[in-house]
């Protein structure tokens, strides 16, 4: 059978709405052009949307019933991700809300349906990956809680024929990773931290690494460190263009301080899994970084750090390819003051010094990848640029003639007091760079292109779109340059209505109260409520502040990424102080308001969040009644060194309620730092009323639905305890509210 006349059996055909951006080069008509696809992801805050449900259920479900805590863990109340994939310059796949896999065409504005929602059901299969070639399917299942651990199946899309995916002479296997490359049938999976490829289904596979071990020893994946606090992702392998070549770091963690993590469930005795986990001044893992040949030589080339960290510690915080046989990589230095960026020949396994940075402070976005020209005489990167009295925000830069001997030209795209976030491509044809940034505000992020020969001919692509809608975008272009696919996270629908969600909603009663915003200083906040929740998550270089509109305060204040670097860099070697400030600043501004009650005010935070809550709750000055910490980092000493580092701190030490919620299994924050806080409070008389729920084997984000309804419940249950809220009465809305 060919694959259009199996594609014709297999799938169905049928048109989709959608509005076409069409193409965002030069000649473009905006008049006639709308949206090709915007992806549209709602991204609810549980906790802040449980503010609202601060009521009792009133049991039944009728027509305009209360909206509950319970009907956020139902099916129809979930807000669903198409997770939407370009796979060449025309095409999408995405998933659709029942569960299909499909593909979409821009050219013809048709769908397809590749793969139906029951095959994963009768595998059990809960990820999926298609192949480059669109034959076949990577299915995932028995995926484990607390890793990356899961099974594979090779599911084909016109035979229907399935195959289990394990190493040569292992059968039933538990894979750490596994992927298709960039064409064909190509694939790697990591097996026992040893990665394998394979040049097609039918192929045999081989083995590409053998150094690896078993909590010692990373090839191609991320060890705690890297994973968590400098790539922030799993994957430590990087595909070249053609697919000839693979990229990958081994992690060498044989004398970095094992942290034990106890499971007390399940067993007679408690049982316990040890983790390399470095702490502040605690040795670091090594890194190093291969490219090897998949011709089937597996001729591997290590491509060797600048000079300047010959002899001292550093990490790798970028690496990206930019042609065939050219590899982009960033190492920064422990401290994370120094930062190069090279570009390396994978042939010699050269590296030449492209970009050097330095900082009094540390240096932010070290995970930022450069963008070049396709004969890399030329490329992009945003850089701290001045702008008078109100200090200096990143900006694109554009440096160019960096061959050796030659003068090296720079020149700033952007300029003013406000920040461009990500690069996202440069379209040399056009002479056109794309990138989102915070000009139309701190809490916005819209989509730009700028000229590369004149500056001021800079636009934004999006300001018109959905303005009422939304203002806060992600963006993934497509290889062509054409077309974008936009995540919107805020408020509108075309690839995915979440019809259900809204069908549901409408049978629901939701609390409104009165909106009001204000403006403080260099932070915003949106309240819905004489209720005050301050909610405080994002750690320094994060930002809290979005496009949403939530009943809680959450304040950007110094240290918050986005604003400049002097916001930024106002927290270094001071964690708890001038953050801690702000919030209590921003909070006596509030409290003066005639509809916010003062005596009515708690504070919400998880790790970074939940340190700050601490610190708020026991000032000698606190303003809040009441205040939950999850997992609260309490000594920096004992967090890991990437982050404790930069920011140089050492230890860091009420009268009113607050909740303590500790997930014993968190890799990422131990449950030691909970108890050190206790024996603080115990040790130093302080006057306060501590509720500690403890989540046992839960890793640091609770997975089970069951362990989040009941923290859930639990934080609702204590607030209307704390408040002396027996109900919370909700005034009806208006019809002008809707």
């Amino acid at each position: 059978m060919n694959q259009s006349a199996g594609a014709a059996q297999h799938g169905r055909r049928y048109s989709t709405e959608g509005k076409d951006i069409g193409p965002i080069g030069p000649d473009r008509n905006w008049k006639g052009i709308g949206i090709s696809l915007l992806v549209i992801l709602v991204v609810l805050s549980l906790i802040g949307l449980a503010i609202v449900l601060l009521s009792k259920d009133d049991g039944g479900k009728p027509f305009g019933s209360q909206l509950t805590l319970d009907d956020l863990f139902q099916r129809n109340f979930q807000i669903h991700d198409p997770d939407a994939k370009w796979i060449n310059g025309e095409e999408i796949i995405f998933r659709s809300w029942d569960g299909d896999v499909l593909k979409i065409s821009i050219h013809n504005n048709e769908t397809e349906l590749l793969l139906k929602n029951t095959t994963f059901a009768t595998f059990k299969a809960s990820k999926f990956a298609v192949s480059p070639d669109m034959n076949f399917v990577l299915l995932a299942y028995d995926v484990k809680q607390h890793s990356f651990l899961a099974s594979y199946l090779i599911y084909n899309l016109y035979t229907r024929e399935v195959r289990e995916l394990n190493p040569p002479e292992v059968s039933d296997s538990v894979l750490q990773f596994a992927s298709w490359g960039v064409h064909g049938q190509q694939m790697i999976y990591i097996f026992e931290n040893n990665i394998y490829y394979q040049t097609d289904v039918q192929s045999s596979s081989w083995r590409l690494t053998s150094s690896g071990q078993e909590g010692i020893i990373f090839n191609g994946i991320a060890d705690w460190l890297y994973e968590e606090e400098v790539l922030h992702t799993q994957v430590t392998h990087w595909w070249s263009p053609d697919g000839s070549r693979l990229a990958y770091l081994t992690i060498n963690d044989s004398l970095v301080p094992n942290m034990l993590l106890p499971r007390f469930t399940g067993s007679l005795y408690p049982r316990g899994k040890e983790y390399p986990y470095p702490k502040m001044g605690q040795i670091n893992p090594t890194v190093r970084l291969f490219v090897v040949i998949l011709d089937g030589s597996s001729l591997t080339t290590e491509l060797r750090p600048p000079d300047s960290f010959e002899k001292s510690e550093y990490y790798i915080t970028m690496v990206k390819w930019v042609t065939r046989e050219r590899l982009s990589v960033r190492w920064l230095s422990r401290a994370q003051n120094v930062s190069i960026l090279s570009l390396c020949d994978v042939t010699t396994g050269d590296c030449t010094k492209k970009h050097v940075m330095t900082s009094d402070k540390w240096l932010d976005r070290q995970n930022e990848e450069p963008v070049f020209s396709k004969d890399c005489t030329t490329f992009f990167i945003s850089m701290p640029l001045k702008h008078g009295s109100r200090g200096t925000f990143n900006h694109i830069t554009m440096i160019s003639n960096q061959s050796e001997g030659q003068e090296v030209n720079l020149r700033h795209l952007t300029s003013g007091s406000w920040e461009v976030t990500q690069i996202l491509a440069y379209d040399e044809s056009a002479n056109s760079v794309y990138f989102l940034s915070t000009e139309e505000g701190s809490t916005q992020r819209q989509l730009y292109r700028v000229s590369t020969v004149d500056p001021f001919n800079k636009e934004c692509l999006t300001c018109s779109l959905f303005k009422s809608k939304c203002t806060y975008y992600d963006a993934v272009l497509s290889p062509s340059y054409q077309h974008v696919v936009l995540n919107c996270r805020g408020k509108h629908r075309t690839l995915e209505r979440n019809t259900m969600l809204k069908h549901v909603l409408l049978n629901r009663t939701i609390p409104k109260w009165e909106r009001r915003t204000v403006q403080i200083n260099n932070f915003g906040m949106t309240l819905k409520s004489s209720l005050t929740m301050f909610r405080i998550d994002s750690a320094p270089g994060g930002q809290a502040v979005s496009d949403h509109k939530v009943i809680v305060a959450r304040v950007d204040g110094r240290g918050s990424a986005f604003q400049g670097q002097r916001i930024l860099h106002e927290v270094h070697q001071r964690l708890g102080t001038v953050d801690v400030q702000d919030q209590i600043t921003a909070l006596e501004h509030l409290i003066r308001l005639p509809y916010i009650d003062g005596n009515r005010v708690g504070v919400y935070g998880k790790a970074y969040g939940g340190f700050l809550s601490s610190l708020l709750l026991l000032s000698n000055s606190s303003m809040f009644n009441c205040g939950i910490a999850v997992a609260p980092i309490t000594n920096w000493r004992l967090y890991g060194s990437a982050f404790s580092e930069k920011y140089y701190v050492a230890v860091v030490s009420g009268h009113d309620e607050s909740i303590l919620i500790i997930s014993s299994f968190s890799a990422t924050v131990h449950f030691q730092h909970s108890a050190e806080l206790v024996k603080l409070l115990s040790a130093s008389n302080v006057n306060y009323t501590l509720q500690v729920t403890i989540f046992p084997d839960e890793g640091h984000n609770i997975a089970s639905v069951k362990s989040q309804h009941y923290m859930l419940n639990s934080v609702l249950t204590f607030f209307r305890h704390c408040f002396k809220e027996d109900e919370v009465i909700v005034p009806q809305a208006s019809k002008d509210d809707n």
